[in-house]
């Protein structure tokens, strides 16, 4: 989900609440709702790197990424180069909070 949705419906939400305490009088006057939304990825892992399987590799690290609203770990992996000399350049999270991904140099 992107931050923009994430905020748009922490917004409904919130405003669903007021109302519903407007509707229902001074008996939730003192009702406090938090919403707490987890926009940015959790600790980076610490990832064991196999062997090398073959001669030329690059170790391509793991990451968190997004499914179903939840953040889920990413394994690393070890992938061959497109071509001769290749390297790898790590995937990020941009300012708004969007992944963007690796790619080969």
């Amino acid at each position: 989900m992107q931050r923009t949705s994430i905020l748009k419906l922490a917004s409904a939400t919130a405003v669903c609440i007021a109302l519903s305490a407007f509707a229902a009088g001074p008996s939730l006057a003192g009702v406090h709702v938090d919403i707490g939304i987890a926009l940015t990825p959790p600790a980076e892992r610490v990832e064991v790197v196999p062997v090398r399987p073959h001669e030329g590799w690059v170790w391509i690290g793991g990451h968190w990424g997004r499914r179903a609203g939840n953040w889920v770990w990413v394994d690393g992996r070890w992938a061959n180069p497109p071509r001769r000399g290749g390297a790898w350049v790590r995937g990020h999270y941009n300012r708004r909070g969007e992944w963007v991904e690796g790619h080969w140099r």
